[in-house]
């Protein structure tokens, strides 16, 4: 019955003349970002875990990754969250989640893994649901439309780029949940692919926030943050852009990263202002009536384009710019070192 669903769903996607967007070939960095973001905040609100919006996203993204030219996939796997009744009981709700994994090979082993969280966030009681936190209006355009339509942008790009290492771009489910998604990644990757993994970047709420950060993981070795972090935010300079970089530590939102947790260099892209709040970078921006927690996660009414682009007028197509601009040349430096 959920397959038959599904089918019919997507269905009514391509009847419905919805575009696929992959081959369009843009001038601006950051315009085809834009594009993807809108399209996936709009055709695929409340893409929680295990629901119809989230595998209709996962089809949607590997026919992108497709057309562009990668060996891409979906894989599915169980999981679930701690459901809080009314009565205040928890009852353990299974899913199945479904993932995108894409693939470029370069002439080495060796390759860099590009993820973003697919999904939006379930609620877990009554009072979340009750409070518009998730759901399936949820567009979810900060969190993380952003990190896809960054991702699918970058992907076009380098698919045109001769590659020294390998490029692998995961759009993982169960981010909201526990960052599951990324445990049940890593929990397949064997001894060999961890060893040949020289970089995750993690692309994750690029919109709302005072300034772009480029995190270095707790695990991560300081000649490899020269080389990420540290160039990330010398190309924003060189740029005229605001960025920042950042050492995570264990106490900050939302937890230790399982691949930096697993030893594997990290660069956690986000934007936010680790100078307020508990300064662990959950506080993205200022309090104002507008923004009355200094966010906007998980908030069915305000991660919304029609919110966002009333309220940030412009700041939807500066980020994706901004980010493009960063992240494009630092990852052909990368992929493509010179000797």
């Amino acid at each position: 019955m959920f397959a038959t669903l599904r089918r019919a769903l997507l269905a009514a996607v391509i009847a419905g003349g919805f575009p696929l967007l992959a081959q369009a070939t843009d001038s601006v960095p950051g315009q085809f970002a834009e594009q993807q973001l809108r399209h996936i905040a709009t055709y695929f609100p409340g893409r929680m875990s295990g629901s119809p919006a989230e595998l209709m996203t996962a089809d949607y993204l590997r026919q992108q990754f497709t057309q562009l030219g990668y060996q891409s996939n979906t894989r599915q796997f169980n999981t679930g969250y701690n459901w809080r009744e009314k009565q205040g009981q928890m009852r353990w709700h299974k899913v199945t989640a479904t993932s995108v994994i894409a693939a470029r090979a370069g002439s080495a082993p060796q390759e860099i893994l590009i993820v973003a969280h697919l999904d939006t966030w379930t609620p877990l009681s009554s009072r979340e649901t009750d409070n518009n936190l998730g759901g399936l209006r949820l567009q979810g355009v900060d969190d993380n439309a952003s990190g896809l339509g960054v991702m699918l942008e970058l992907a076009q790009q380098l698919s045109k780029t001769p590659l020294h290492y390998g490029v692998r771009f995961v759009a993982l489910s169960a981010g909201e949940t526990g960052l599951h998604g990324m445990d049940d990644y890593l929990s397949r990757m064997d001894a060999k692919e961890k060893k040949n993994t020289l970089l995750v970047i993690d692309l994750n709420s690029l919109i709302v926030g005072d300034h772009l950060y480029f995190n270095s993981g707790i695990n991560t070795p300081s000649a490899v943050r020269k080389q990420t972090s540290g160039r990330a935010v010398q190309l924003a300079h060189r740029l005229r852009i605001s960025a920042v970089t950042h050492t995570l530590t264990a106490r900050d939102y939302p937890g230790v990263n399982p691949f930096d947790k697993a030893g594997l260099p990290l660069l956690d892209v986000t934007a936010s202002n680790w100078a307020l709040g508990n300064k662990d970078g959950q506080q993205q921006r200022a309090r104002s009536r507008h923004f009355p927690d200094g966010s906007v996660r998980h908030q069915t009414e305000r991660d919304s384009l029609n919110y966002l682009d009333h309220w940030l007028p412009g700041r939807i197509t500066q980020r994706t710019r901004d980010s493009v601009k960063i992240l494009l040349p630092l990852l052909t430096e990368l992929a493509n070192p010179t000797t």
